[in-house]
């Protein structure tokens, strides 16, 4: 297992994104899977950055990253010790609509689920939790 604390910052992407991608490479992630992880892991990384220590100056997030069993899936947890939120909780967007006629927000998340084996979310000692899970070689 392996992490790396970042500040809560937009600025910091890049280096969130070269973590989890040198990481992926050295495991031989496909292309396909490497897509859909860096979706997911922007997504949520933008989320806390924008949202999670709002009535704040600064927070962090802690990304871990391990690849259990195999090495055939890849496990990234985010914590963060931001306002409790559970996205999970938010309903899904209704993708029939056309898009001026959606509620704002969601579709992230959404994402997230599709391309994501599993999203599980939890608080806990005031940290919010958030891990997603992916194969990796398709």
């Amino acid at each position: 297992m392996k992490e790396l604390k970042f500040s809560a910052d937009l600025e910091q992407m890049p280096k969130v994104l070269k973590f989890v991608g040198d990481e992926l490479d050295r495991a031989g992630c496909t292309r396909k899977a490497r897509i859909r992880i860096e979706i997911a892991l922007e997504e949520i990384f933008v989320n806390i950055a924008k949202y999670a220590y709002k009535n704040r100056q600064n927070g962090d997030v802690t990304v871990r990253m391990s690849f259990p069993g195999n090495e055939a899936s890849v496990e990234i947890t985010f914590i963060d010790g931001g306002t409790p939120f559970n996205p999970l909780e938010k309903p899904d967007p209704d993708i029939k609509l056309p898009a001026e006629k959606r509620e704002i927000g969601g579709l992230g998340i959404w994402l997230v689920k599709e391309y994501m084996d599993m999203v599980q979310y939890h608080h806990e000692d005031g940290h919010n939790i958030l891990t997603i899970r992916r194969k990796i070689k398709e």
